[in-house]
């Protein structure tokens, strides 16, 4: 378990795919400085490969293949047939967490919820969820608001852009202008139930600079990180989704500056020639939290030898 000032910030900057039908790609896993693995049972993986992909990818994280890395089961779909013995197979592993694919509907997670207690899901596996459809982004926000309801243990949103694209007919543009409305609503919805959410993947493997692009967009439309499908992309996302050095330091002093005995009970100071309120010392604390988190992983991951 990451520690940091806040226990519940844990670095999600860079969550790269991992197709559980490579048994290569799964056992390089174990040396990429990505936050989080997302082993992939859906998308990636054929449907003559499933159960095969489905042994993998649990026997691997049963065993704690992968060190400090968060590491996340992406099972097919419900109404799938393959999502019953994905989803079993799944608890009985005890990831970190469960990835469902295409949740529209509050219902679906209500429902995990039964299947979680049902197969004896260990305490610490938490579910995150596929915002990929149009009926995802009109129920945004009752989706999100199934955090409320520890029995879902509903802890992060996945943006999946490509299913949206698909079933919208929407283009990808290098702004993403058409897209952004559903980013930012999803983005509003987590944050006012204090879930975490990725940004979606960036297709254009050979073009670093337009993903670095998106990465820059993403963060500062709020996001806490982005899925990958390349380890290519690992380091640009976890430099650009990291608090940068000036960010940090002035982050250091507006705490500082708070804890000096003259400001106890004070809303409001003054800190280098301008104004300085006691969100901006919440901001503070958030940052300096995820530097933390940060750091807590790297050295969780140099200790495990992995």
């Amino acid at each position: 378990m990451i520690q940091s000032a806040n226990p519940q910030i844990r670095p999600r900057r860079s969550a790269l795919y991992m197709p559980g039908a490579n048994p290569r790609a799964l056992d390089k896993a174990r040396s990429l400085d990505a936050d989080a693995l997302i082993l992939d049972l859906e998308d990636s993986v054929a449907p003559q490969a499933k159960e095969e992909a489905r042994e993998a990818v649990c026997a691997r994280v049963a065993q704690h293949a992968y060190g400090a890395r968060e590491t996340v089961i992406r099972v097919n779909g419900p109404g799938t047939a393959w999502f019953e013995a994905d989803f079993t197979a799944a608890c009985a592993a005890g990831p970190d967490a469960i990835l469902i694919p295409k949740v529209e509907r509050a219902c679906t997670l209500f429902d995990i919820a039964i299947r979680l207690r049902e197969a004896g899901a260990p305490g610490h596996t938490r579910i995150w969820a596929m915002i990929e459809m149009p009926g995802a982004i009109l129920r945004i926000a009752e989706i999100a608001a199934c955090t409320q309801d520890p029995a879902t243990r509903l802890d992060c949103l996945v943006m999946g852009l490509n299913d949206l694209a698909k079933e919208t007919r929407a283009r990808f543009t290098p702004d993403r202008a058409g897209m952004l409305p559903w980013l930012q609503s999803a983005l509003i919805a987590a944050r006012a139930h204090g879930l975490d959410i990725l940004d979606g993947v960036c297709n254009r493997l050979e073009d670093m600079a337009a993903f670095e692009a998106e990465c820059r967009q993403g963060r500062d439309l709020g996001f806490d990180g982005k899925s990958l499908i390349h380890p290519a992309q690992i380091a640009p996302a976890n430099a650009i989704f990291a608090p940068d050095r000036d960010e940090v330091a002035q982050a250091r002093a507006i705490l500082a500056a708070f804890a000096l005995p003259e400001n106890a009970g004070k809303g409001v100071i003054a800190l280098d020639g301008r104004m300085v309120e006691r969100l901006h010392a919440d901001m503070a604390e958030r940052v300096v939290a995820v530097v933390e988190a940060i750091d807590g992983r790297a050295k969780a991951s140099t200790q495990s030898g992995s």
